[in-house]
């Protein structure tokens, strides 16, 4: 607000002293008065185009904010939905497994001894 009052004073005080220096002359007069005017106008539609300017990036702003959400709702509903398979995963894997060492217990205490053996040899290297 201070600068466009500060311009004002500097063109005004501009053209005042060139006013003055040709001692009022009627045509320059008319001059002065339609370049004022030119420049308020000027001032006027820069006003106005700042003004819509900042609406639309407003709303451009409020359209990717919105985009953005409706992403992170998407990405958290496929998460959730990830972790639901892989826990049903996990729980049938857990159960074959206790279904498999009840059925074949000798087995089983083979197949972790053979397993424990590989490893104690892959260990020693």
């Amino acid at each position: 607000m201070r600068r466009s009052k500060r311009r004002k004073l500097v063109a005004h005080s501009f053209l005042s002293s060139a006013r003055n220096r040709r001692n009022g002359s009627g045509a320059l007069h008319s001059i002065e008065a339609t370049v004022e005017e030119q420049i308020e106008s000027l001032r006027d539609e820069i006003a106005a185009l700042t003004q819509v300017l900042g609406k639309n990036s407003r709303r451009q702003g409020d359209k990717i904010r919105d985009q953005a959400a409706a992403g992170y709702d998407e990405l958290i509903g496929r998460s959730e939905d990830l972790l639901r398979d892989l826990q049903d995963g996990y729980l049938r894997g857990a159960n074959e497994v206790r279904d498999t060492v009840r059925k074949h217990p000798v087995a089983t205490i083979g197949a972790a001894a053979a397993f424990g053996l590989v490893l104690a040899l892959l260990a020693r290297r």
